[in-house]
């Protein structure tokens, strides 16, 4: 039997990219916005913290994920994938009903392609933090408060601030201008999160 029993979802997930380097804050924002606007929330490390380090996947993602290295960028695109249908098949993500707010995704250009074949991008929030010095302190405060070992190692963590650099942030240029809004991370969460709420309050009300 050729024909699917259950039909293939056609049309590509309305998302808004929240971009900046690691410890600016994506995940706190992707949840305030999220729990405001009852959009959907997926922090592509959420996603690929909890594979088990038993599937194959997880021992993949880990054995990268250790060194602070990224996955191959095909790879990283189809457990990502995969993973949003679990979520439309368990009824917590609805895309005709909710932005998917992306927090950590997509990490370099090749990526961005790939996922152009799954998303319809309405907005990139730019978190932004030029002192560097200041992400790795937010960072190992983290790691304490939420035993992430991850964050612990120093040199772990300037590792992939360079690869935010060197790799993601170049993304940009993949999408639109306009389609950029340009935020503060230095700030306190709510008063960027305020920020956040005025300049698109239009697309996330």
């Amino acid at each position: 039997m050729n024909e699917r029993m259950i039909p293939q979802i056609e049309e590509k997930f309305q998302s808004v990219l929240i971009f900046g380097p690691p410890g600016s804050g994506k995940g706190t924002q992707g949840k305030f916005l999220s729990s405001a606007g009852n959009h959907f929330h997926l922090s592509s490390g959420d996603a690929f913290r909890g594979l088990s380090p038993e599937s194959p996947a997880g021992k993949l993602y880990h054995s990268y994920a250790g060194k602070g290295m990224l996955l191959p960028d095909d790879v990283t695109i189809e457990i990502w994938h995969h993973y949003v249908m679990g979520l439309i098949a368990t009824n917590q993500y609805f895309p005709k009903e909710q932005l998917l707010l992306l927090d950590g995704i997509p990490r370099t250009v090749k990526q961005a392609e790939i996922l152009d074949r799954y998303i319809e991008v309405k907005k990139i929030i730019l978190l932004e933090a030029p002192n560097s010095d200041v992400l790795v302190q937010r960072l190992k405060r983290r790691a304490l408060i939420e035993k992430r070992q991850d964050d612990r190692d120093e040199s772990v963590l300037k590792k992939r601030m360079e690869i935010y650099e060197n790799e993601t942030f170049p993304v940009l240029k993949h999408y639109d201008e306009a389609l950029i809004s340009r935020f503060n991370a230095e700030q306190r969460p709510l008063e960027v999160l305020r920020d956040i709420l005025v300049s698109l309050c239009e697309l996330l009300s």
